[in-house]
């Protein structure tokens, strides 16, 4: 995966209304960077000890991994398949 994909990810989403329902934000997010694999959520819903590849003060985006049967977040930018956006706060 790209390096530098969280952080444009991460700005698109500091940019995008934040009145906007986790479903339709994802479902720009998959337009917007062309059907990549992106799962919203908040971010109190992932592990805390995990570290985010990129975030900013509206969210935090990790590496999904569905290469294998199960699906998992990893720390690995290789191994990654998508990404998690986990939003912060009152947008959450």
């Amino acid at each position: 995966m790209d390096p530098d994909l969280p952080g444009r990810v991460a700005d698109y989403v500091a940019a995008a209304n934040p009145r906007l329902a986790d479903m339709e934000l994802q479902q720009q997010l998959r337009a917007e960077f062309g059907g990549l694999r992106i799962v919203v959520c908040n971010d109190d819903d992932v592990a805390p000890n995990l570290p985010a590849a990129h975030g900013n003060a509206r969210c935090q985006i990790y590496y999904l991994d569905a290469n294998e049967h199960c699906v998992r977040l990893t720390r690995e930018a290789e191994a990654a398949s998508g990404l998690v956006v986990g939003l912060i706060g009152d947008d959450a």
